[in-house]
Formats: structure tokens, sequence, C-alpha cells
């Protein structure tokens, strides 16, 4: 029987100041599991714990567009083929839940104010955002979960940037550029989306993974496809063992295993 798994990030060029957040993030999907609740549960929950946190780039602490609007980004993939994502979403405290939601839909991504009624007819409430009084943030939050039935999930979340115009979209949403997740692993990436999905890195991780090299040395393998300059970092979990994560910039993270 797999051993269950969780790791957690807070976005890429955070430091020690929020490591609690994610700390706290992690333990509630651990309990999650813990008490016998699926990937999906878990990942779902410390997702959630990073998006009520206004120190991280996510839901509360989303950043601000250029116009003054709020938009959020969002997505879910799971081992067994669903993925579920949202784009510019705005007025949700947890845009990681709506993107759940699509995962047994026949449609699986849903940008802006389609993302925000789709919101409305699960009853999830509208409810204003205040945003981060930090001025900069291409970041995300993000959790990879496995369970004891083998399921591995990816969720990330991010509150876009406060230096792009209304609209933009990150890595985050994107398959494969942003999270990837099959049955050997989950990757999900943080930081600067446009270089993340001009590479699509973390199913090149995935890949390099599945061809036989070692899960941590393939999350460096990502990072050192990237100028010192491009700040950037991945979270990974596989079938088998613990967690990791590594960025070329500091990014608190905490997995248990």
């Amino acid at each position: 029987m797999p051993k269950p798994a969780i790791i957690c990030h807070g976005g890429a060029g955070h430091g020690a100041k929020d490591q609690p957040g994610v700390d706290s993030a992690t333990m509630e999907g651990w309990k999650v599991i813990q008490s016998g609740g699926s990937a999906l549960d878990a990942a779902l929950a410390a997702v959630v714990v990073m998006e009520n946190d206004p120190n991280l780039n996510a839901g509360t602490g989303s950043k601000m567009r250029e116009d003054g609007s709020i938009q959020m980004d969002a997505a879910v993939m799971t081992s067994d083929g669903k993925f579920g994502s949202i784009t510019c979403i705005e007025h949700t405290k947890n845009p990681i839940l709506v993107a759940a939601e699509l995962l047994d839909d026949k449609v699986n991504m849903l940008a802006a104010s389609g993302a925000r009624e789709f919101a409305d007819s699960l009853n999830i409430p509208r409810q204003k955002i205040v945003t981060s009084k930090n001025v900069s943030g291409n970041d995300t939050v993000g959790a990879i979960v496995r369970d004891s039935k083998g399921t591995i999930v990816v969720a990330s979340s991010t509150g876009g940037c406060s230096d792009r115009p209304a609209g933009r979209i990150g890595d985050t949403p994107l398959i494969g550029a942003g999270l990837w997740c099959d049955n050997n692993v989950g990757v999900a990436a943080t930081w600067i989306g446009e270089e993340i999905t001009l590479k699509m890195s973390c199913i090149r991780i995935a890949d390099r993974f599945s061809s036989g090299i070692e899960l941590s040395e393939a999350l460096v393998w990502g990072v050192e496809q990237f100028p010192s300059e491009i700040e950037v970092g991945f979270i990974s979990i596989s079938s088998e063992g613990a967690g990791f994560g590594y960025a070329n910039t500091q990014m608190p993270w905490s997995s248990k295993y």
C-alpha cells in the first residue's frame, strides 16, 4: 500500500516570514489524509489555508492588476487524468474550489466572467478581495498530495501580478506548464509564469523523471533550464517516497511523509 505524502509551497521569492503559513497548510492537508480523506480533499484543504493567508499571493493576498482589478487563476490535476482550471476570476476568496468543480465537468477550463458565473451556479459566494499591500508578485501557492490508494493530486492557485494587465494569464492554470500530474509523479511550478509557460516546465520535469532520473535531480534540471536572473521553483511528489522542492531563490515549502 502506498504511503501518504504531502508537500506545499508558498511561492518562489517568499522568505522565512511566510514559512508558518506554508507549514499550517501542510499540517491541514496532512490531517485530512490521516483521517482517511482523499488526496484531492487534502490538496484542496491545504491550498485553501494558503489562499486565506494575506501574506501569500493567492485568494486573500492576491495582487492588483494595472487597471485596479484583482483577477486570480487556479488549477487542479489528478493522476487519473482529470483537470480543472479557471483564469482571471474575480470576487472569489478560494478560486481553487471553483477549479476543482471542473474535474468532473465536460468543460475543463473557464475564464473571467464565465468562471465567476460557474461559481455562481455552485452557490459559491461573491466576496470582496482585499489586495495584498506588497507591490511585487509573480508567485503562486501549491500543494501536491499522494494518498494511501496511490492517487496523486496537484493543486495550484495564484493572485496574479501587480505589474500585469487585466486578462493576463501566467503558467498556474496551464496544463503541462504550471502543473502536471500522472501515475508516476506530480509537479507544480512557481514564479515567472511567462518563462515557465514557454518552457512547459512541469511536463518536461515529469518526463525526465519518468525516463529514470531521480526526482530531486529532475527538479534541479528544471530550474537549471532558466538563466539565474529568472527566479523559479518547483515541488514534486512521485508514486513513492517523500516530496522534494527546489528553487534558485527563496521558496518556503514543507512536507510530510
